[in-house]
């Protein structure tokens, strides 16, 4: 099935100050799995065009005081994104930057007729007129990005 949007309700527990948000769900049929083995298929195995973006992102933001990669030394790593919370149902991702917070919710829940919801949350907090303009360029790439990436998981 195709990856379709969903609603988000905020505030989230995840970052309770988010001022953007949007949420893509799959229905899966395949064998059961964790929110780490959703996370894993759909950011571990991302395709070369969304590698070459966010190399490109990773370049181009410091120069607009944006950090390109995040402090990593208490996370695993799945696509370069700290991981902050990990049970049987979500993974959380993200970063607080000066400019902005940024979350990313990977979680599964029992779907219809023996299938699986999958679904990934973006949470969004912007703390600067830089976090406003970031996350108003990237909203395009997120958009086709994001869907993508929960195809790799069916």
């Amino acid at each position: 099935m195709r990856p379709r949007r969903a609603a988000v309700t905020l505030p989230n527990t995840w970052l309770p100050g988010a001022d953007w948000a949007d949420r893509y769900e799959v229905i899966v049929f395949t064998s059961r799995m964790t929110a780490a083995e959703a996370a894993w298929r759909a950011l571990g195995s991302a395709p070369r065009w969304v590698r070459n973006l966010l190399s490109f992102r990773n370049r181009l933001v410091p120069l607009v005081g944006l950090n390109a990669t995040a402090d990593t030394r208490h996370s695993d790593l799945i696509a370069s994104l700290p991981l902050m919370h990990s049970d049987d149902s979500q993974q959380v991702f993200g970063y607080d930057d000066r400019h902005l917070h940024f979350r990313l919710i990977v979680d599964v829940a029992e779907g219809p007729a023996d299938g699986q919801i999958v679904g990934m949350t973006t949470l969004v907090r912007r703390r600067s007129l830089v976090g406003w303009l970031y996350l108003a360029a990237a909203i395009p790439f997120h958009k086709a990005i994001i869907p993508f990436l929960l195809t790799a998981v069916e």
